[in-house]
């Protein structure tokens, strides 16, 4: 993940309000009583926020963003709020500061598309989810390989499309990872972003 460009770009977007989503996840995450969340990419916390009510006093919730300016207003929007189940921590996708077997539920909107070594964080939400513990993404996926040449670009990636894989290789991943029960709730046609053509989706599967 191209951190600096990451942070450069979603800080400049913290106080705008422009939509950062390329997906509903927390639609279709049925959050419970007592479940424990995370949110990837949690952005200005909307989805935290949310999850906290779903999931109650009695629930917790962790949003984990790489932005600055992200954080501090997930933060801000927290304490505006007065959620007290949820917490916003600054890490990356790679290296999740939770324990072993610890989560429930975790959703993401549009953000693992941006990690550099996407095996290591379908790894970590494995590693994190309990058994029997689930995921429910929105992303995307590229038609065909991204060139490249645009793969480390820092405006291409701030722009959420050179890093992305093929469906086939998104697949296989979360396959690898060890993940069964994959379902497919959501997935549009085809449509041009970038330099590639790319398609949105939101899956599921199950530790």
């Amino acid at each position: 993940m191209d951190v600096e460009a990451i942070n450069e770009r979603y800080t400049s977007l913290s106080e705008t309000s422009c939509c950062l989503s390329c997906g509903g996840a927390i639609n279709h995450a049925n959050a419970q009583t007592s479940e424990i969340c995370v949110d990837l990419g949690s952005g200005r916390g909307n989805d935290v926020i949310r999850l906290a009510e779903e999931v109650g006093e009695t629930g917790y919730v962790y949003g984990i963003d790489i932005s600055e300016g992200m954080i501090a207003k997930a933060k801000s929007n927290l304490a505006k709020f007065e959620v007290e189940n949820a917490e916003i921590i600054q890490a990356e996708l790679e290296k999740l500061p939770l324990e072993d077997n610890k989560v429930n539920l975790i959703i993401s909107n549009c953000t693992i598309n941006h990690a550099s070594d996407k095996a290591a964080v379908w790894n970590e939400v494995y590693r994190i989810l309990k058994p029997g513990g689930r995921f429910v993404v929105s992303d995307i996926y590229a038609t065909s390989p991204i060139a490249e040449e645009y793969r480390n670009d820092p405006v291409a990636v701030a722009e959420c499309w050179a890093g992305a894989v093929t469906r086939a290789e998104y697949l296989t991943i979360l396959e690898a990872a060890g993940f069964r029960d994959i379902k497919i709730f959501e997935e549009s046609d085809p449509y041009p972003k970038g330099y590639a053509e790319v398609a949105s989706w939101t899956i599921s599967g199950q530790k």
